[in-house]
């Protein structure tokens, strides 16, 4: 029997008209949706499909525990038992579309049930979705970056110094409970910043202000800091 293929499909930031046309077609076409929560009724990107897909919800839906754990040890025997699972559909010759929050190419989980899958052989595709910092400069009505500037990703709950060091826009993805702290030392280091929470959910909030964070930040929060250290030169050098 022809094994299925697993598309790892980007459902994009929060807002369902963001959803690309051709990850509604593989949601439609695939006869099984996995999806990163073992209920549906929990899981962001599926709630983000079905409003764009509603016939999801008469399709299979494959249940996967991605637990939120730094333990090795832990995620590893998760992301075992993901691919196995997985491969059991595939095995039945029946396409599986594993939606994901904005593009599965940055800092997505699927990546490692991704690569397991691909390993042994088994047909993969990876459908791009628009990324949650793209959806976030938008908001703002502002680009991102303009002409030589750089642009930096940064998984701000990884990192301990996380200070921006040259010119460029730096980008801190999933800072939640972070962003506070965060958002005080960008300030003592002479920047400013600007966070949004929840882009494109309920609850979508911008914030320039550190004594407006909440107290419990959306895992879903995103800090945006650009430092423009030579128009800062200029400015100082014609005072």
């Amino acid at each position: 029997m022809k094994k299925g293929t697993l598309y790892g499909v980007g459902v994009g930031p929060g807002d369902p008209e963001l959803m690309t046309l051709k990850a509604v077609r593989i949601i439609r076409e695939c006869e099984v949706a996995a999806i990163p929560s073992k209920e549906k009724e929990t899981c962001v990107a599926y709630g983000i499909a079905r409003r764009a897909v509603p016939e999801l919800e008469k399709k299979k839906i494959l249940g996967v525990r991605m637990p939120m754990t730094r333990d090795q040890k832990i995620l590893e025997d998760s992301y075992e038992k993901a691919a196995k699972q997985v491969k059991e559909q595939l095995d039945q010759g029946k396409n599986v579309a594993f939606l994901t929050l904005g593009d599965p190419c940055i800092y997505s989980t699927y990546l490692y049930v991704h690569e397991r899958v691909k390993a042994e052989g088994y047909p993969v595709e990876i459908i791009n979705g628009i990324p949650s910092f793209c959806a976030v400069s938008a908001k703002l009505k502002e680009g991102l970056v303009n002409r030589s500037q750089k642009l930096f990703v940064i998984p701000a709950s990884y990192q301990e110094d996380t200070m921006p060091a040259e010119e460029g826009t730096y980008v801190y993805m999933k800072a939640g409970r972070k962003t506070g702290e965060l958002a005080g030392a960008i300030q003592k280091n002479g920047e400013t910043f600007v966070m949004v929470e929840n882009c494109g959910m309920d609850g979508e909030r911008i914030i320039r202000n550190r004594e407006e964070i909440p107290e419990r930040p959306s895992y879903y929060s995103m800090v945006i800091v650009k430092k423009e250290e030579t128009k800062k030169q200029a400015a100082k050098a014609a005072e």
